[in-house]
């Protein structure tokens, strides 16, 4: 694992601009308050905290689908704050997402050889039959077989969707997938599933990973290390292990002692 870091935020500021009955522009909402993080390839960074802390507002930063108010996200040698939101495709083929909702993030139109190999229709010259060979090989690298290429994504269940989704999050052999809460709508045995294939398709591909979640414990058997994120801000961040077992502030206690046993 190089120790050059693939993504690299610092002092990064989010701002959100409420609108009044007349439409005029109302009070600020600092959503990220100056935040500080870097991902190096192949590792995984586990992003958690309660829901408004700050974390699904980094993700959607560093996708380019929220523009930063401040701070810089270099990834690679590429500074992506300056871009605003229109990433040159060279940068936004390596950056892939995993989102949280399987039922709402797959077209119910499109079949899932369309959906898997959408991202190569758009970005690369593969022929038709390249295109079906690559979505082929992709469905094996989620355990589902090419006799799925030809359904529909209500066919499903959501643990296979969540499948197919990470299957088009790979078609472009992407450097960095940001997963926002990529299990939170899963059944417990199901969640299971899916982090045990993520770690693998990490280790097997060199991937590196944001990975955004409110479930400490779940965050723990993947990540190599965790920041905890709270109003905002980043309160602690280290080893995965370490903040686990030995958490340092008060506000990652509490969020150990909302586990469920």
């Amino acid at each position: 694992m190089s120790d050059k870091p693939l993504l690299e935020i610092a002092d990064l500021q989010v701002t959100y601009w409420g609108r009044s009955l007349l439409g005029l522009k109302g009070e600020p909402f600092h959503a990220v308050k100056g935040a500080n993080l870097a991902i190096r390839p192949g590792e995984t960074l586990g992003l958690v905290g309660e829901s408004g802390s700050g974390k699904s507002s980094i993700a959607n930063t560093v996708l380019g689908l929220v523009p930063a108010s401040g701070g810089s996200i270099r990834f690679g040698d590429a500074e992506l704050t300056s871009m605003r939101t229109r990433y040159p495709p060279a940068v936004r083929n390596q950056i892939q997402a995993v989102f949280q909702d399987p039922y709402s993030s797959l077209n119910p139109s499109m079949t899932v050889e369309d959906i898997v190999t959408e991202p190569l229709r758009v970005h690369t010259g593969m022929s038709r039959s390249e295109r079906h060979a690559r979505a082929i090989e992709l469905l094996r690298l989620v355990s589902l077989s090419e006799e799925h290429l030809r359904r529909y994504p209500h066919q499903f269940s959501g643990g296979q969707r969540q499948r197919i989704a990470i299957a088009s999050a790979l078609a472009l052999e992407p450097k960095l997938i940001v997963l926002d809460e990529p299990v939170s709508a899963l059944d417990v045995s199901t969640q299971n599933q899916i982090i045990n294939l993520l770690y693998e398709r990490r280790d097997a591909l060199g991937i590196a990973y944001l990975l955004i979640a409110h479930d400490l414990a779940l965050v723990h058997h993947i990540s190599d290390r965790i920041a905890v994120m709270y109003l905002g801000h980043i309160v602690e961040e280290g080893p995965a292990d370490r903040v686990y077992k030995a958490p340092a502030h008060p506000y990652t206690r509490a969020l150990l002692d909302a586990v469920p046993l």
